[in-house]
């Protein structure tokens, strides 16, 4: 990406801070550095800053073990013999209002503030982390290449699936697909489920071996060119029970009408109402136990969610899922999940799979 993308980023950010009335951030997430700079870097246990001030001066912060070449803020270097949280109170605001990251941990945090007692330390990740909600065009291309990988390689899963086979041999085979179609790495463990484990949302796929008459639940994405994915979908192995089959529907309608309410100015709680209420008018609220959808960019998690504490309103450029889902202990579990872009007049779906149940096998 040029220069001006990661300029406009920031100017986004300093206008949050001036908001805010931050004179400045601390901002440690190697993905919200990323964002903001171009410069990849894993600290693993080591100090990594990147400190903006509130006219888009930026100084950074980084361990002389890392290759990093020269950025264009104003650099401050050191070794692992180094005190290193004193060289970053010594060049920052002796005064004022710094915003912290939410993950800069407590054995820097502390030291700072004792060092510099002057400085009213708050939580600042806000101002960063709206920016990163909305996706500008490239993050958008990006993500829509990584859900272009997602829906080739879920058929792929689905058509692998023949009697006797695994849900971990499911999940590898997906895995393999991934890398064969050119994305660095599943975004998280890749959910395969047969049967009665569907109605675990999160479970790990094991050495259980499909049968008739199974739901055969996978949720899965890739991580491409820094940018992440998701999506599941539930088919059935052979044949439907009628039973199973309804409740599919039931939650494949939830979600096509949260999705059909999407536009800019809508709250969070409001898209979420929407499909719980459905479940819930068809008997099954007690079964659908998480919230609706979350956030995704460079990570599968991001901040933000769809729920009904979220009173905030979406805007444009946001990409979060939708994901409603029944789940009955013992017996069956059903999720339908897509990615959702907020446009200027309505949404769009990252997502192109069919959301209509199934016979596979």
């Amino acid at each position: 990406m040029n220069s001006s993308v990661y300029e406009n980023r920031i100017k986004r950010v300093c206008a949050a801070m001036k908001e805010k009335q931050l004179d400045a951030l601390i901002i440690s997430d190697p993905q919200s550095i990323w964002y903001l700079s171009g410069i990849r870097n894993e600290p693993y246990e080591r100090m990594y800053v990147l400190y903006l001030e509130q006219n888009g001066t930026g100084s950074l912060f980084v361990n002389k073990l890392f290759n990093i070449p020269h950025t264009g803020f104003r650099e401050h270097w050191f070794t692992d013999s180094d005190d290193a949280v004193r060289i970053l109170a010594g060049g920052t605001a002796q005064s004022g209002t710094i915003g912290i990251d939410k993950n800069w941990p407590a054995r820097f945090l502390i030291p700072f503030a004792g060092y510099n007692k002057n400085v009213r330390c708050v939580l600042g990740s806000d101002c960063v982390d709206d920016a990163r909600a909305c996706k500008d065009a490239a993050e958008q291309a990006l993500m829509k290449e990584a859900s272009r990988i997602n829906d080739i390689c879920i058929e792929r899963g689905f058509a692998f699936i023949r009697e006797g086979v695994t849900e971990k041999e499911v999940a590898e085979y997906i895995e393999a697909q991934f890398k064969a179609e050119g994305a660095e790495c599943p975004s998280f463990e890749t959910i395969v489920s047969f049967g009665a484990n569907a109605a675990d949302p999160h479970h790990s796929p094991d050495d259980t071996a499909v049968k008739d008459g199974d739901c055969v639940l996978i949720d899965m994405g890739c991580r491409k060119n820094q940018y992440c994915s998701d999506m599941t979908r539930t088919n059935f192995f052979r044949r439907a029970p009628a039973e199973y089959a309804k409740l599919h529907d039931i939650v494949r309608t939830a979600n096509e009408e949260a999705e059909r309410i999407i536009r800019p100015g809508v709250r969070f709680c409001d898209i979420d109402a929407t499909a719980r209420s459905i479940i819930s008018d068809a008997g099954y609220g007690e079964y659908f136990t998480h919230r609706l959808g979350h956030f995704i960019g460079q990570s599968d998690h991001e901040t933000g969610d769809v729920s009904s504490s979220n009173t905030s309103e979406t805007r444009e450029g946001m990409i979060f899922s939708i994901e409603p889902g029944i789940y009955l202990p013992g017996k069956f579990g059903v999720r339908v999940e897509d990615l959702v872009l907020v446009t200027k007049d309505g949404c769009g779906l990252l997502n192109k799979v069919d959301k209509h149940w199934k016979i596979i096998g």
